[in-house]
């Protein structure tokens, strides 16, 4: 193999093209790094920082890192591992993500990406924010307790639906999704429920109305293979359109 062209992960030569980012040619190469901020679709953003690797001693996030020929990656180590555990730990507590109850329980990367890591249980405190769900929009409901600001949304509104509908406002603890409507409910807003905006959310932030539970628990896309195997593209997959979907059925 030509070496000039490869850096090595966990001892595995990985080829890459001009312009790849450590990611771009991992998960071409059928490598899995763990993410949630990730689209391959999208300009990388680096919000969640779970795809964190050690690249030649040093932690980078291997999602807006450039592939350079000769790094050594440590993409599985110990100290890796308990690093995206903590981040991991800090999002389920810093929002209300009960999965018993969520619909998207078995098709959810937070999830599926706690059990791949390992994470079973928070072990820091709950915040237990008090957050609104927004059910304005005709097709669409949004759980402001299950947003994880991946700003996936943020960026296939912009780069894609053309529309910017959404945006994140605030700093720290108070930051929270807003909406580009003139009452900043999302029913105002020019969102669709085929915009692309719509199918990238990883977690059960965005949800369609009148769809709820259609495939059964156990048999939901990470409920049959580990996200390492079955990747974030098929969770991605757009839902069909839901029979009510005009406003005067509010």
């Amino acid at each position: 193999m030509n070496t000039e062209n490869t850096f090595r992960l966990d001892g595995k030569d990985i080829p890459f093209k001009k312009g790849d980012t450590i990611m771009d040619a991992a998960l071409r190469a059928g490598e899995y790094i763990p993410h949630l901020c990730h689209n391959p679709e999208f300009k990388p953003h680096g919000s969640c920082r779970l795809c964190v690797v050690d690249v030649n001693g040093r932690h980078q996030a291997s999602c807006t890192l450039p592939a350079e020929a000769g790094m050594e990656v440590d993409n599985s180590s110990d100290a890796i591992r308990q690093r995206r555990e903590l981040l991991l730990q800090m999002l389920f507590v810093e929002g209300n993500h009960t999965c018993p109850a969520c619909e998207k329980s078995g098709a959810c990367q937070l999830q599926a990406v706690a059990y791949y890591i390992g994470m079973l249980s928070p072990h820091l405190t709950h915040f237990f924010p008090k957050r609104s769900i927004d059910a304005s929009h005709p097709d669409i409901v949004f759980y402001h307790n299950r947003c994880i600001l991946c700003g996936l949304c943020v960026r296939a509104s912009e780069q894609v639906d053309r529309k910017s509908v959404f945006a994140i406002s605030g700093r720290g603890i108070d930051s929270k999704l807003v909406f580009n409507s003139p009452d900043g409910k999302l029913g105002g807003s020019e969102l669709e429920f085929t915009d692309k905006a719509v199918e990238v959310c990883p977690v059960g932030a965005i949800m369609p109305k009148h769809l709820g539970y259609e495939t059964p628990v156990g048999q939901r896309l990470y409920d049959t293979k580990p996200i390492s195997v079955v990747g974030d593209v098929a969770a991605h997959s757009k839902p069909e359109k839901p029979f009510i979907s005009d406003k005067s059925h509010e």
